[in-house]
């Protein structure tokens, strides 16, 4: 079993093991080639190249049709081409590694005891033909949801943004294609004939639109100050918009093989924790960041600025932001990454992104070793590291 020193004495101190510390969490290209190659040996274990696991919904002739009229966008900054874009090619974030994840899980775990030797012989790769349609179900979901995520305010437009009517376009094609996206994913939870696979998958639709609603409530103000929402709320928050839905997959996939509660429990909690070491681990790229361009603005609500916040009080917080501010009343983001740099906060985060990691790969110690159990031991690895 994989496990790592502390991050904190590594970060804190100088010397070899700093500078190395630094490197895995700099988002370098090598790190980025480490996990695109981690990627692509799990795809081989499940026989199923998942970057294109979407495909024939992409390909429908009713998305045919949206892509076409998406291409009107062009010479805009609506957000939806950004969206359209990574479908194509996102070697960095891996758009549907959701769905690599259950294929994975449902290899290493394999079929339960009571599972009938008919259902058995339908297997592809150690993996049920339900599993596999569940895994295109979850990609689906995120895929309707990073769509709709590309709603602009209209009233905070500027005339470089584009066109106000190319714009609002842009948003109704948002809302009408998530939705479409939805209701196949809908569509196909049916096909699956399983009334509790259903209702968990539903539950997990339901988190996701209760965590894009906190996100949404909690934008940083004008001033660049933030709702005082403290780190355990903070992973409340990130559950429901970022681990609910591969948790409950994973556990879906554990149901359709029948297999026992402990089972699909511990399915569950190796979704949850690593997306939550996922989110963590994206979080935390900036303040390593080695892009010349010190100025790029982080987001006030992650990881290491909540921690920074908590660990050193409310007004300390407001005292830093007013210092940060330029004459134009603007955020100068390099001061201020430097000033939380310079406290607890990003250790504590990478302490953080340690422990959901490390509670990852003992939720897979249930399962028998195999090739896509050491898979989903990888992908941890490389969460954690990159």
């Amino acid at each position: 079993m994989l496990r790592w020193r502390p991050w904190r004495s590594l970060i804190a101190g100088g010397g070899r093991e700093a500078r190395q510390a630094r490197r895995l969490f700099s988002g370098s290209p090598r790190s980025g080639s480490h996990w695109s190659k981690v990627v692509s040996e799990a795809e081989k274990i499940v026989g199923y190249p998942t970057s294109f696991m979407s495909l024939r919904c992409l390909l429908s002739d009713e998305l045919s049709n949206i892509a076409m009229q998406v291409r009107k966008l062009a010479g805009t900054k609506h957000p939806l081409l950004d969206t359209a874009r990574g479908f194509v090619s996102d070697s960095r974030n891996n758009l549907q590694m959701r769905g690599l994840v259950v294929l994975l899980i449902s290899k290493a775990a394999g079929p339960s005891i009571t599972t009938e030797n008919s259902l058995q012989n339908d297997m592809i790769s150690g993996i049920y033909p339900s599993q596999r349609t569940l895994a295109e179900i979850t990609e689906l979901i995120h895929t309707a949801f990073l769509v709709h995520r590309g709603i602009v305010n209209i009233g905070e437009l500027t005339s470089s943004d584009g066109p106000l009517k190319d714009m609002q376009f842009g948003n109704k094609l948002a809302v009408l294609s998530g939705d479409f996206l939805l209701a196949n994913a809908s569509t196909n939870l049916a096909t699956l004939q399983n009334t509790k696979v259903v209702e968990i998958m539903s539950s997990a639709i339901g988190d996701l639109v209760q965590g894009i609603y906190y996100e949404n409530s909690y934008l940083a103000e004008e001033n660049g100050l933030t709702d005082d929402i403290g780190i355990s709320i903070w992973k409340e928050h990130v559950f429901l918009s970022h681990s609910a839905l591969l948790a409950k997959s994973c556990q879906a996939a554990m149901e359709l093989a029948k297999h026992d509660v402990e089972t699909q429990n511990k399915a569950f909690n190796y979704g949850k924790h690593m997306s939550m070491s996922r989110k963590l681990n994206v979080d935390i790229q900036p303040f390593f960041s080695e892009s010349s361009n010190d100025s790029v603005a982080f987001n006030l609500n992650s990881a290491p600025v909540i921690l920074h916040q908590e660990l050193i009080g409310r007004e300390t917080w407001i005292k830093q932001v007013k210092e940060a501010r330029t004459k134009g009343n603007l955020i100068d983001y390099s001061k201020l990454r430097e000033a939380i740099k310079a406290g607890k906060g990003v250790t504590s985060a990478i302490d953080l992104c340690r422990f959901h990691g490390n509670r990852a790969l003992e939720a897979l110690e249930c399962f028998p070793p195999s090739e896509a159990r050491s898979a989903l031991e990888n992908i941890v690895c490389a969460v954690t590291r990159r």
